[in-house]
């Protein structure tokens, strides 16, 4: 099963210090994407969603980590982050313009 709408395709930003340093120096940005996206749906998504050109895309696939409530045990969920580089002289994605 494919993911066509690139509003399901990108959930949100991974905003850490990882991020942000990759960020400023690399030109890449962090995203959580939906688990079934692959690295052309990734692509296709970014460049509608923000008017860039994406130079390539990198998935990493995080497993949920292990919680506690009292006595019983579960997981968190399963999730897939990307690392999207921008093109050279594209203009950087801003996640909050209106600070």
């Amino acid at each position: 099963m494919s993911v066509h709408n690139p509003y399901k395709v990108i959930i949100k930003p991974v905003i850490t210090e990882k991020s942000t340093m990759l960020k400023e120096k690399e030109r890449s940005i962090c995203f959580e994407v939906h688990p079934r996206a692959n690295k052309i749906e990734i692509k296709d998504a970014v460049e509608k969603l923000f008017d860039v050109k994406v130079d390539k895309v990198r998935i990493v696939k995080k497993r949920g980590k292990k919680k506690r409530m009292g006595r019983s045990e579960g997981r968190t969920k399963d999730w897939k982050k990307a690392y999207v580089t921008l093109k050279k002289g594209e203009k950087m994605i801003e996640y909050f313009e209106a600070v």
